[in-house]
């Protein structure tokens, strides 16, 4: 394993990229000026790293960061502009939570300059690591799939109506990824007995768009989540006091054994091309 403190890339062999960017927690240093920690967290795609650790052991290159979204989310445009035109969305470096309550305490929020720094420290090195990797990888296998992992509560009215479907996949409406991969995945969403849908209401971030490109070789795949299919999400208001729960391997089983399929799935794919 290499990387920095906030950094990690653990490399593999196979033709797969495991890409997760949303996990981590550190606030670099700033937690003074947000609101409070807790809600600077509260959007965190959680235990995601401890639901998708198979992944190294199937071969596959894992790229994780542990800063928080809230300091920069590395799955935006950089230039700000709206992945998702007339739907409300998080910035780059976001002033709000999903749910549009403040982030930051008055007067605080990044200005130019600072969002200018978060993408030099973290931002542009998050992307420089997955472009190194799918480099490295292509040098080994004619095509390769990049798998960026997500999760997100069930119900967040500002973003979505509704309950989310349990496994929703993106592939940028079709562009990034190798129709007959979509498919595949599809089929094993569809065999899990779960709500899925492809390319609903997340179609994939900028990782996906960005690095997505099937005619070079690289299929992009974005899976996000809703909590309740792995971890135990209540109903209604999440707070300190019951947000997030515990990881609990046992309930996050059926998931797991879902997604773990979805990954041999795309290695085969993947391997497959070599014919």
């Amino acid at each position: 394993m290499s990387g920095t403190s906030w950094l990690t890339i653990q490399r593999g062999d196979a033709p797969l990229l495991v890409s997760i960017p949303h996990t981590g927690t550190d606030l670099a240093g700033l937690d003074d000026i947000f609101v409070s920690p807790w809600l600077a967290r509260r959007d965190t795609d959680w235990w995601i790293e401890q639901l998708y650790d198979f992944a190294a052991g199937l071969g596959a290159t894992v790229v994780r960061t542990t800063v928080s979204r809230s300091i920069i989310d590395v799955n935006r445009d950089p230039s700000g502009a709206s992945l998702y035109p007339g739907q409300a969305t998080t910035e780059l470096c976001p002033t709000t939570t999903f749910d549009g309550e403040a982030l930051y305490r008055e007067g605080l929020e990044p200005d130019e300059a600072e969002v200018a720094r978060r993408r030099e420290s973290y931002y542009d090195p998050y992307h420089a690591a997955l472009e190194g990797e799918i480099v490295r990888l292509r040098t080994l296998h004619p095509e390769i799939v990049l798998y960026d992992c997500h999760s997100i509560r069930s119900v967040i009215p500002r973003l979505f109506d509704g309950k989310l479907p349990l496994f929703n996949l993106g592939t940028n409406s079709g562009k990034s990824a190798d129709p007959v991969l979509q498919e595949q995945v599809a089929a094993l969403m569809a065999a899990s007995g779960r709500p899925w849908v492809v390319n609903g209401r997340f179609k994939g971030g900028w990782i996906t768009r960005r690095h997505g490109q099937p005619g070079q070789g690289v299929h992009a795949l974005q899976m996000e989540l809703s909590c309740r299919g792995y971890m135990l999400e209540p109903e209604g208001k999440v707070e300190p006091a019951n947000w997030p729960t515990r990881y609990d391997p046992e309930f996050a089983a059926p998931m797991r054994a879902t997604l773990t399929k979805i990954l041999e799935t795309a290695l085969a794919w993947a391997g497959s091309r070599h014919s």
